[in-house]
């Protein structure tokens, strides 16, 4: 295996076409949304998009959550590394901490939002490869902003109220001292 050549966008490092690469995460292409706070997933597009497993760090500001409320076919886990957040699963709030690991197997319902005075910051990771995707409606997430007036399936309908997402370079700052 080849290693992948790293190109920079303008916001960022990127990798092109197949193979292994070393990326240090505060080079790599960061995107951001109002809504949303700031993410790297350290993916390309098409051939450099990683097929298997989904990975990212979000950096959510106090009260953003860092996507819609949902259930999906593939298992999701994440590993909170700086701030508070909170949990909605099934419905129900749960107080996240440095260091608390949350597993989501299959159609677990579920979003994560930023609590306290400080950044949430966040390690997603995810299977990919199923198709099911839901997004349910549910009291608690609206209350939080992070959930949908009417279910559906379709991640553009989930999404159509919100901004879109942008390309930017890391900020610095945003990454827990290491």
């Amino acid at each position: 295996m080849n290693e992948a050549k790293l190109v920079d966008t303008g916001a960022g490092l990127v990798p092109e076409g197949e193979g292994w690469f070393v990326l240090n995460t505060k080079d790599a292409r960061w995107r951001e949304s109002n809504e949303f706070g700031r993410f790297t997933a350290w993916e390309g597009s098409g051939n450099a998009r990683f097929m298997e497993l989904g990975i990212n760090i979000n950096v959510l500001l106090p009260g953003q959550p860092a996507c819609m409320y949902h259930g999906e076919e593939a298992q999701e886990n994440f590993l909170v590394l700086a701030g508070e957040g909170i949990l909605i699963i099934e419905g129900e709030e749960r107080p996240l901490k440095a260091w608390d690991f949350v597993h989501c197997p299959p159609w677990t319902k579920h979003v994560i939002v930023a609590a306290g005075s400080k950044p949430l910051v966040v390690i997603a990771v995810g299977a990919r490869g199923k198709p099911g995707l839901l997004y349910p409606v549910d009291e608690t997430a609206l209350k939080y902003g992070a959930g949908v007036e009417r279910e559906t399936a379709d991640g553009d309908e989930a999404y159509a109220d919100t901004s879109e997402v942008r390309p930017i370079c890391y900020v610095e700052g945003d990454l827990p001292a290491g």
